[in-house]
Parts: C-alpha cells; sequence; structure tokens
C-alpha cells in the first residue's frame, strides 16, 4: 500500500459521517454518566470489527452533582450555570456572597477577592497565550475567594463547563455562566450560591486496538470519549473518535506490512484534567512505554478549516509532521510548546513525542469557541472539514508507521 492507496481509502469511507452522527447521538458523554456508558459501546463494537479490544478501566476520583443553583438574591432570579466538574461542595443551606468582577482573572488580578464570589472570563481555550481555567481558579482560592464563576463570554450559548482539577482535594465552589448572567453579577450583586457534590471512587474504560506492524514498535493513535453534558460534545471529540475509526479501518488490512504498528487508544475522564490516560500511562511498565514510538493524539480537529499539530517540546516532530502533510499536498502549522490541555501531555511527560491535532488554534472567531457550552453540537461540525481533517490526519499516521527507525529515534533524542 502507498500513501495514495492510504489516502484514497480515507476519502472513500463512507462510515466517517455515518459514526460521526451515531457518537452525537450518544449524548455528551461525561464521565460516570449513562451516555458515556452508550459512547463507549459503541467504539469498542465498531473497533472489534478490525481485532481483539482490549477493555482496561483506569481509577479516576469521581464526583457526581446532586444540585447547582445560583440567584440573584435582589430580584430571586435563578441563573444560568453549569458546575465545574468535580468542584467543592456548599454547606447545604448554600453560600450568601457578594460578587467581585475579577476581569480576565489573570494571577494578580484577585485583589479584594475575599470571601468573595469571583468572577472572571472564560477564554478561547486554544490560544498560545491563553490563561487555563483551572490558573485561575488557583489563584482564585490562594486569593481567599469563597467562590468562582467563570462567565461564558458569548451571549445566547449559556453557561460554559470544565474541570476544578481538584480530584477529591481542597476547594471552593466553582460554576460556570452564561454572558448574560456574568454581565448582571458583573455589577456587583448578592447571590446565594448552592451546590451539593459527592465525591467517590471511580473507574474510566480504556478501549486499546493493537495492529502489530513489521517491526516491534508501534504508533499510538488516541482520541477520549468522555464530554460535558450541556450539548453533544460534537467538536470536542466526536471528530476525533470519528476519524480515529476511519484511520483504523484504513489501516488495517496492511499495517503488518508496515516498519511500525498501530495502537489506537480510546481514552475516558479527559475533561477530568486528563485523569484517564495519565493513570493508563503511569501503571504501564517502562517498557512497553518505550515501544511507543509517537503519539497522535486527535481532539477537536473541525470547527476550522486550519489544523495544528501542537509538539509537545519535541523540536523534531513538528518538521516531521510538516513533511508528511506536504507529501499529501495539504497544509498543517505547528506549535512547539508543550500545551497540557489534552491526553498527548501524559506521553510527553513520559518522553514519548505527542503531539494533537487541532483545528481553529489562535483563531477564537472558529467555531472552537462553543467548545464546554450547549452548542457543541452536530450543526457546527462541516461532514467536508472534517473529512479533510481525517486525510490530514492520515497523512501524519503514515508517515510515523513507514519512517525509517533512525528517523523516528532522533525524534526521542536518543541519536
Amino acid at each position: 500500500m502507498t500513501l495514495a492507496d492510504f489516502l484514497g481509502r480515507i476519502a472513500a469511507d463512507g462510515a466517517l459521517e455515518t459514526d460521526f452522527a451515531a457518537i452525537c447521538d450518544t449524548g455528551g458523554r461525561l464521565q460516570g454518566s449513562d451516555s458515556a456508558e452508550r459512547g463507549f459501546a459503541l467504539m469498542e463494537q465498531r473497533l472489534g470489527v478490525l481485532g481483539a479490544v482490549r477493555k482496561q478501566p483506569v481509577p479516576y476520583a469521581g464526583w457526581r452533582c446532586h444540585e447547582a443553583r445560583l440567584t440573584d438574591v435582589a430580584t430571586g432570579r435563578d441563573l444560568g450555570c453549569a458546575p465545574l466538574l468535580g468542584a467543592a461542595s456548599t454547606p447545604a443551606e448554600g453560600l450568601l456572597l457578594d460578587t467581585l468582577d475579577c476581569g480576565r482573572g489573570a494571577p494578580g488580578d484577585f485583589s479584594g477577592a475575599e470571601g468573595r464570589a469571583v468572577l472572571v472570563r472564560h477564554e478561547y481555550p486554544f490560544a498560545h497565550d491563553t490563561i487555563h481555567r483551572r490558573v485561575k481558579l488557583a489563584a482564585a482560592q490562594q486569593a481567599g475567594a469563597a467562590a468562582f464563576l467563570i462567565v461564558q463570554p458569548e451571549p445566547g450559548v449559556g453557561p460554559v463547563s470544565g474541570s476544578s482539577g481538584r480530584a477529591g482535594g481542597q476547594g471552593i465552589p466553582a460554576m460556570g455562566i452564561s454572558a448574560e448572567a456574568g454581565a448582571l453579577l458583573a455589577e456587583g450583586r448578592r447571590v446565594r450560591m448552592t451546590l451539593r457534590g459527592e465525591d467517590h471512587p471511580a473507574t474510566a474504560p480504556t478501549l486499546v486496538l493493537s495492529l502489530p506492524g513489521r517491526g516491534e514498535g508501534h504508533v499510538v493513535l488516541s482520541a477520549h470519549l468522555d464530554g460535558h453534558p450541556l450539548g453533544e460534545s460534537a467538536i470536542d471529540n466526536a471528530t476525533g473518535l470519528a476519524a480515529a475509526l476511519c484511520l483504523a479501518r484504513a489501516a488495517a488490512s496492511d499495517v503488518a506490512d508496515c516498519e511500525r504498528g498501530l495502537m489506537v487508544c480510546i481514552f475516558g475522564a479527559e475533561e477530568w484534567a486528563l485523569a484517564g490516560s495519565k493513570a493508563w500511562l503511569d501503571a504501564m511498565p517502562h517498557d512497553q512505554r518505550t515501544r511507543m514510538a509517537v503519539n497522535i493524539n486527535l481532539d477537536s480537529i473541525a470547527g476550522s478549516p486550519n489544523l495544528t499539530a501542537l509538539t509537545s517540546g519535541f523540536a523534531r516532530l513538528g518538521p516531521f509532521l510538516v513533511d508528511a502533510a506536504d507529501k499529501a499536498g495539504r497544509g498543517l502549522r505547528t506549535h512547539l510548546p508543550l500545551m497540557r490541555n489534552s491526553d498527548h501531555a501524559n506521553f510527553a511527560d513520559h518522553g514519548i513525542p505527542a503531539a494533537r491535532l487541532i483545528a481553529g488554534f489562535n483563531e477564537p472567531d472558529s467555531a472552537l469557541r462553543l467548545l464546554l457550552t450547549g452548542a457543541d453540537r452536530r450543526e457546527a461540525v462541516p461532514i467536508a472539514q472534517l473529512r479533510e481533517a481525517t486525510m490530514t490526519a492520515a497523512a501524519l499516521l503514515w508517515e510515523a508507521m513507514t519512517a525509517p527507525p533512525d528517523v523516528m529515534m532522533r525524534m526521542r533524542g536518543a541519536v
């Protein structure tokens, strides 16, 4: 099989659109929900057609929310809100707090925050200068804030979700709110905040399909399944899941003739501060990790026609991937510094060259601005755009499976 043959299979695969719709049909896929169970069952069935799928559960700090309410005291009006995953609870009767607008929420923006419910702005997550939500939350907590409210900036799409990263430890109550609620509370209001959550030990599935190549090494193609309950988690990450299925189908019959094999990994608990892939990799014997030549992580690969590979600080990986895309007549941007915004970061922590393929990097007007909201639905993903992204991913995967061993070793810095 040649690169042209491989790309031809992707172009002709009519199941890409069907798979994408079926994954969206399972719902938002919040880890621990029936929706996530349906999603994992679907992926296991689809991958199982290609070979034996290992289902490997990993632990994470589970949490379920029983009540989340934010009320403007003066009017008695309940405001649209979404608890951040794993956030600390309020007392049963709630907290009566004054709000304080802390603007962007950068460290240093929290003067006067002690004892108040602070408001900060949600930022477009995929830009070189983004301050992550959990950085803002940690700064608010350190400043003595009693609660944390992160404001979705775009009207009409409801509250924003996301992880608190608390993982059962110390924390403060934290919620995402809508632009409309943020505009009201920025005036300085008194609110009653009620958040009743329950911490519990939990496990998340990891689905692994291994297709051997000629040698011992393999390329890890990964995508996360879990999402948020506000929409369909379509961009994030039904796009990556559907592409992973398409790529696995295209490779399955000929990977045995490639320099290295293919390991497809479908992770859970990614939205819980990357807990699923971290636990899976940490528990793996060192010699198994050394056989991982590279990780290509597909996460939110449509929503813009422009793709970027986040190459996790591996200096040789970006040029390798750009050259691979160029051989297929496709454009690709790269961003070198490690960004801890998906499962590739955990591979990089173990010295495995790792890249996240993502659409819309540094494009705050792209559809990726809708992630973590109820607007992350299939309507935001043009199927032609998803197919084009999958074709680019195919070019990267083909090069990674067929490149000479010395090329792959140099990316690790071993030669």
